[in-house]
C-alpha cells in the first residue's frame, strides 16, 4: 500500500530522509488520482494550503518543500534542474506512487517540466500554475547578469513578523481582508532570527543559484519531448501596468501550445501570479475539471 494512504481533513506535516538530505511535506491525504503540488521560488508548500484541502476531496494529495526551501534542506548546492527534480522523482517513490498528476506553481511548474522530459513514463499528467515557460535567456536584451539583478529577492533586513504580518494584511496583492491561512502562508516563507527579525528560508545565495539554473533552463526544447498531456493555468491581469507582463506571458503561451504534443491553455482571468492563495476555488476547480474529463489519460 502506498505511504500515508488514509484520508483526512486537516494535513500531517511530514518530516522524511530523501538521497541523504531531510524533506519536509505536507499530506492532505484523500483517496484516488495521486496528484503531487510543487511551490515557486522562495516559496513553500503552504502557497498550497487553500488548494490541497478542496482537491484532497477527490484525490491523494501532498505539498512537498523542495530543497533549500520551507523547512526541507538547507544546502549550498543541488539548485540544478537535474537534482531538484531529482529529488520530487525520490518523492514520488517514497510514496509509492503511480503516474501522478504533478501540478507546478512558477518555477515549481519549470521543476515539473525537466522532470516529466527526463522521466517520460513518471507522470499521467502536469499542471502549470503561473509558471513552466521560465526562459531568461530568451528575452531581448538580457545577460546573466539582468537576470540575476531583475530577479533576485527583495530584501526585508529589519523586518518583523507583526510587520510582514501588516504588509500583507493592508496590502492589496491578496484583496481587503485576506484570511489567516493566506497571511501564515507568507509568512511560512520565512525563519524568525533570535534579534526577532525575519529571513527567507531560501538563503540569498541559493536564491541566485537557482537563477542561475534558469539562465540554463530551455523550455521550448523541452515541450516536444513531453510523452504526458500539459495543463497550462496561466494568471492574467487587465491593470496597466501588467500590460507588459501580459503580452509577454501570451506569446510565451502560444509558443509552448505550439510545441507540446497535448496541452490545453484555461487563462485565470484578474488573477495575480500567487493566484493559489488569491483564488483557491477557482485553481482547484479547474484542476478536478481537467483530471475528472480524462484529459490526462489523453496519450501523446
Amino acid at each position: 500500500m502506498p505511504r500515508g494512504d488514509c484520508p483526512m481533513t486537516t494535513p500531517n506535516d511530514c518530516y522524511i530522509d530523501l538521497r541523504g538530505l531531510p524533506f519536509h511535506y505536507r499530506d492532505w491525504g484523500g483517496d484516488g488520482q495521486p496528484v503531487l503540488l510543487l511551490h515557486g521560488l522562495a516559496s513553500t508548500c503552504h502557497i498550497w494550503d487553500l488548494v490541497a484541502p478542496l482537491l484532497a476531496e477527490d484525490f491523494r494529495v501532498a505539498a512537498l518543500d523542495q530543497r533549500g526551501h520551507g523547512l526541507s534542506a538547507q544546502v549550498d548546492d543541488g539548485f540544478d534542474f537535474a537534482t531538484v527534480s531529482g529529488d520530487a522523482a525520490a518523492f514520488i517513490g517514497y510514496l509509492g506512487w503511480e503516474r501522478p498528476v504533478i501540478v507546478g506553481h512558477s518555477w515549481g511548474a519549470d521543476v515539473a517540466l525537466e522532470l516529466a522530459a527526463a522521466e517520460p513514463d513518471l507522470a499521467s499528467g502536469l499542471i502549470f500554475v503561473d509558471g513552466g515557460t521560465i526562459e531568461p535567456s530568451a528575452r531581448p536584451g538580457w545577460s546573466l547578469e539582468q537576470a540575476r539583478q531583475d530577479m533576485a529577492p527583495p530584501i526585508f533586513t529589519g523586518f518583523t513578523p507583526e510587520m510582514m504580518r501588516e504588509r500583507v494584511a493592508t496590502g492589496a496583492r491578496f484583496g481587503p481582508d485576506p484570511s489567516e491561512t493566506v497571511i501564515e502562508a507568507v509568512l511560512a516563507n520565512f525563519r524568525v532570527l533570535e534579534d526577532g527579525t525575519i529571513q527567507s528560508h531560501l538563503r540569498r545565495e541559493n536564491h541566485l543559484r537557482i537563477i542561475d539554473a534558469l539562465w540554463d533552463h530551455r523550455p521550448s526544447q523541452l515541450y516536444p519531448t513531453l510523452r504526458c498531456p500539459v495543463l497550462m493555468l496561466p494568471a492574467r491581469q487587465t491593470t496597466p501596468d501588467a500590460m507588459d507582463r501580459r503580452f509577454r506571458r501570451e506569446e510565451s503561451m502560444a509558443k509552448a501550445a505550439a510545441l507540446l504534443p497535448v496541452s490545453q491553455t484555461v487563462w485565470l482571468e484578474d488573477s495575480i501570479h500567487d493566484v493559489p492563495l488569491q483564488r483557491p476555488e477557482l485553481v482547484a476547480e479547474t484542476m478536478r475539471e481537467h483530471i475528472n474529463n480524462g484529459f490526462f489519460d489523453r496519450k501523446t
